[in-house]
């Protein structure tokens, strides 16, 4: 009994260490990425937000970083990193520009993640992700439907197998790097008798006759990377453009879309910093009533909340990622981070601007590019709503297969709790 708590202990204590400091790897992994967004990002975030402008040049410089196919294989042209490092460099790349964070992780998480994880042939490989992995080509992800944003298995667009091909038709929405990308993952359905179980994903090049873009969104926010409807139009595809088997797309999604939820909590906890910082960095240059307005306690409270938030979103996604690179299930991890770090990026903007007043709400300064670029955390890859669903769901589920160990007829406190609660 005492060895095996000895054991817990010591386990614990790395545990704790581990969450105190990242790894060395990971430690340079960041300074690289701070490095590039604070040169070649931040001076340039202005200009892509007013212009609606895709960066294509920064973007082909995180290309040769490795930074375009991360969590790739090396073998397949990506970088060979785990999650960690993805999560700590995206962070680093938002802070500098949401936009051009925005962009990496769908590419990374969205894009090169399911290819990666289904591709069915080298041949699928060599086409379609190692340009991709390498930064040369941009991919993006088609799911959403003008009819159907939270609700993913109710896939309207279609894709009837005609023996030796399948026929796209149908309409995909709010599509991330829509008009840079080379290719889509593209799910529709092909048996709508088995419902959610009837949905396949498909790897499809854009120039591919019957697929074509619609104009692109004059959004709130994360105006530098673009975000359109994909229209499909009788598009002829061959059987090999299948990502792994057919019916496996609604479980391809999820498992998508709980890796690409850390991308998203990277992408808002960099907003969140960027906003700390200028409201910081205000605060302390700023004089009222004599003195720097840091010294007022209104100003303080607002700096430490912001703190805070930042801190706890960060450590929930370090965590999420650390969990992805064990191999172990992350999807309640994963959907905490994304809902705690897209509050605290919405919340830190916010302040931002009270911190600073007048200058927060003018263009002269970016407190309000993070307050625009921040709202669609909150949104993309499932909203906040969605986010406490899947929490809830697999708590429960936990909460569930615990209460069948008990002896019959027993329950413990917390249980009895729950169900007066209920």
């Amino acid at each position: 009994m005492l060895a095996r708590a000895t054991r817990a202990v010591a386990r614990n204590a790395h545990q704790t260490r581990a969450f105190m400091a990242l790894a060395e790897d990971h430690d340079q992994i960041r300074d690289v990425a701070r490095g590039f967004a604070e040169e070649r990002l931040m001076p340039i975030a202005g200009e892509t937000d007013r212009l609606h402008k895709f960066p294509r040049e920064a973007v082909n410089e995180l290309a040769e970083l490795g930074f375009m196919g991360m969590m790739v294989s090396e073998e397949d042209n990506g970088g060979g990193m785990d999650a960690v490092s993805y999560a700590v460099a995206l962070e680093e790349i938002s802070r500098g520009c949401a936009s051009a964070g925005v962009i990496m992780s769908a590419n990374n998480s969205l894009y090169c993640a399911p290819v990666s994880a289904n591709a069915t042939s080298q041949q699928q490989k060599d086409e379609f992700l190692k340009p991709y992995a390498s930064g040369e080509k941009i991919g993006c992800f088609a799911l959403s439907e003008p009819g159907n944003g939270s609700d993913a298995g109710a896939a309207s667009t279609t894709a009837k197998d005609q023996g030796d091909h399948f026929v796209l038709n149908g309409t995909k929405a709010w599509i991330t790097n829509a008009l840079e990308a080379d290719a889509a993952v593209v799910f529709a359905t092909t048996d709508k008798s088995l419902k959610h179980k009837g949905i396949s994903a498909f790897v499809v090049d854009r120039n591919t006759p019957g697929f074509s873009v619609g104009a692109p969104e004059d959004k709130l926010g994360i105006r530098g990377s673009s975000t359109a409807n994909l229209i499909f139009e009788d598009c002829k595809i061959p059987k090999s453009a299948l990502l792994g088997k057919e019916g496996d797309g609604f479980k391809i999604a999820m498992q998508t879309l709980d890796g690409g939820r850390i991308g998203i909590a990277a992408q808002a906890c960099g907003i969140a910093q960027a906003s700390l910082d200028i409201a910081a960095t205000y605060a302390a240059e700023r004089q009222a009533f004599g003195k720097p307005i840091k010294a007022l306690y209104a100003i303080q409270e607002k700096v430490s909340k912001m703190a805070c938030q930042l801190e706890s979103a960060r450590l929930l996604t370090w965590r999420a990622a650390a969990y992805k690179d064990a191999g172990r299930n992350y999807t309640k991890e994963a959907a905490m981070a994304k809902l705690v770090a897209s509050e605290a990026a919405t919340f830190n903007a916010h302040q931002a601007i009270q911190v600073l007043g007048g200058m927060g709400y003018v263009s002269d300064m970016p407190a309000e590019r993070y307050y625009r670029d921040a709202r669609i955390t909150e949104i993309y890859e499932g909203t906040s709503e969605i986010q406490h669903v899947v929490v809830a769901l697999n708590l429960l589920k936990g909460y569930a297969a615990e209460a069948t160990t008990l002896p019959a007829g027993s329950k413990d406190e917390g249980h009895a709790a729950q169900e007066m609660a209920a």
